[in-house]
Order: structure tokens, then C-alpha cells, then sequence
């Protein structure tokens, strides 16, 4: 099962909910979060560049405020995303 948005089951900046859907239906937080990076790049003849992190690919990250292996919910909050290595959001505390 691949993370993505060609369903339309959640509007246009809700995708993130689609992580919980997929552990409440029985995946593990890891299987869902392997869903959205190293199996979607699998499917789409992307591994040498992206769904990793590793020397040569792309730096595409993003961080949270907790653990989304105990709380999966926690990725519908992001505060920080990295894209080709480069900072586009951040949401830090004041002054940093």
C-alpha cells in the first residue's frame, strides 16, 4: 500500500490524516510512514533519489514536535521541512 493523494479521501492540505487512517487499519506507524517515503518512491522509479535519507538524494525531511511512532498524529503537525536541502518552512521558537 502506497501513502498518496490520487484518492481525494481528505481536501488538499489534510493528506496527513491518511497516516492515522492507515494505522487504525492495521499498518504500524513505520509501515505507514514507509508508505509515504521508501514504498512511494519505489513505485515510482524513484529510489536512487528520493524515499531515503542518504548520501546523493534529494535531502527532502520534515520534523515534528514528538514521536510519530507512538503518536502517528503528530505528522499533521509539521514545524520544519527541508526540500533539496534547502529550508522552506520553519516554525521554531521566536528568535532562532
Amino acid at each position: 500500500m502506497i501513502f498518496g493523494t490520487d484518492g481525494g479521501v481528505y481536501p488538499n492540505g489534510f493528506n496527513a490524516r491518511q497516516f492515522a487512517t492507515m494505522v487504525a487499519w492495521g499498518m504500524s506507524p513505520m509501515q505507514a510512514i514507509q508508505a509515504a517515503t521508501v514504498t512511494a518512491a519505489e513505485a515510482l522509479g524513484r529510489r536512487a533519489d528520493v524515499g531515503a535519507i542518504a548520501v546523493g538524494r534529494f535531502g527532502d525531511l520534515i520534523a515534528v514536535a514528538g514521536d510519530p511512532l507512538s503518536d502517528v498524529t503528530v505528522l499533521q503537525s509539521v514545524g520544519f521541512v527541508m526540500k533539496g536541502g534547502d529550508v522552506v518552512i520553519w516554525r521554531g521558537p521566536p528568535g532562532r
